[in-house]
Formats: structure tokens, sequence, C-alpha cells
């Protein structure tokens, strides 16, 4: 059985989806863009978007009862590849122990005009 998986520590869905979904020992993110929880407002520059989309899924991956080191697998969509190294310098703080999988693919446009967008599955601890 799933649930759905709600914090008002990151952004709220701006659509009909959810922020998470847990099933059994995963977690299904969805993509998380750089916009500030407490505005509602989308950062200014690919570096703090791709901040504050980390922080939002901590955020709820805290609300699942599991944190950064729980991700297996990540996707990141940019709307530039040239920010590939932008992205992977701010990506690589979030993850000291080891990262994740991986899949970073350009897409032509993201919701509310974002520059970077991350979903994660995370997996409790075995």
């Amino acid at each position: 059985m799933s649930r759905i998986l709600h914090t008002p520590a990151a952004p709220a869905a701006i659509g009909p989806y959810s922020q998470a979904v847990a099933t059994g020992k995963l977690v299904f993110t969805s993509g998380q863009l750089g916009i500030d929880p407490t505005t509602g407002e989308l950062a200014q520059g690919v570096e703090r978007q791709t901040t504050l989309a980390l922080q939002n899924l901590g955020a709820i991956l805290k609300q699942a009862g599991l944190g950064y080191e729980h991700i297996v697998k990540t996707t990141v969509f940019v709307t530039d590849m040239a920010d590939f190294a932008a992205v992977n310098a701010v990506y690589a703080g979030f993850f000291a122990n080891g990262c994740p999988a991986r899949s970073c693919v350009q897409v032509a446009a993201l919701p509310k005009g974002g520059l970077v967008e991350i979903e994660a599955v995370a997996a409790e601890k075995e």
C-alpha cells in the first residue's frame, strides 16, 4: 500500500501530483524546482536553484524519516547543458558519503521558467 507524503517545508505541488509517494521501503519524489518554500518564488541563477531543489528534496525525505544518504537514484533536468558543471558543483556537496545513480538530461523548458529540476528515489537502509 502506498502513502502520499506532504510537508510544508517544501513547495506545494503546482499541479495535480504529490510531493512524494512512499510504497514499501521506497520513496519516489516528484521533481523539485529551485523554489523558496517560504516565498513560493523561483530563485535566481542555476546554482541557487540547484541548492533549493536539493533542499526541497531533503525536506520531503525528512517527512518520510529519510535523508540524502537514502537516495539511490536521481534524475536531473536542465534547460541548458552548459549549466552541467555548475549543477554538479552544488550537487556534489549534498552527497558527502557517495553519490547515488543519476541521469541528467537537457529539456526544452521547465515549469515556472526553472533552470533545473531534480527528482529522486530513496530507499530505507536494509
